[in-house]
């Protein structure tokens, strides 16, 4: 914004509950993507035609969310965890919905990738950071 003011949906500022808004803007995105991963898988090369709109919803829905998100959120820290939560999400619904299988070898890199995405969560926290 160029006169100064601040954007209602992301505070820039340094308190923790302005910091918590972005981050649940971007969990948020990241349930958008699991849908959109969802339903890319069953519209099957986008030849059916619900799941195709659900497909188009749930990706335009994603982006924006991202974007919103990554106003107040490093670029690459924001991505990963978005992508970690679509991953991950995809993965633990796909046997649900797609009777894909859910074999112990990708349940134990699922949850290297759950931790990851909690380690930069903790990253990010401004307890680490210490102003000189």
């Amino acid at each position: 914004m160029t006169n100064g003011e601040t954007d209602p949906i992301i505070d820039n500022s340094t308190s923790p509950a302005s910091k918590t808004g972005p981050w649940l803007v971007l969990v948020l995105a990241g349930l958008f993507e699991i849908g959109y991963a969802l339903s890319v898988n069953g519209s099957r090369g986008f030849t059916v035609l619900g799941w195709s709109l659900s497909a188009i919803i749930f990706f335009l829905l994603t982006l924006y969310a991202l974007s919103v998100a990554l106003k107040a959120i490093d670029v690459g820290i924001g991505y990963a965890v978005w992508a970690g939560i679509g991953a991950v999400g995809a993965a633990l619904l796909g046997p649900i919905f797609f009777d894909e299988t859910l074999g112990p070898l990708r349940a134990f890199w699922l949850a290297v990738i759950i931790g990851g995405v909690i380690w930069l969560k903790v990253a990010d926290s401004p307890a680490l950071h210490h102003e000189s």
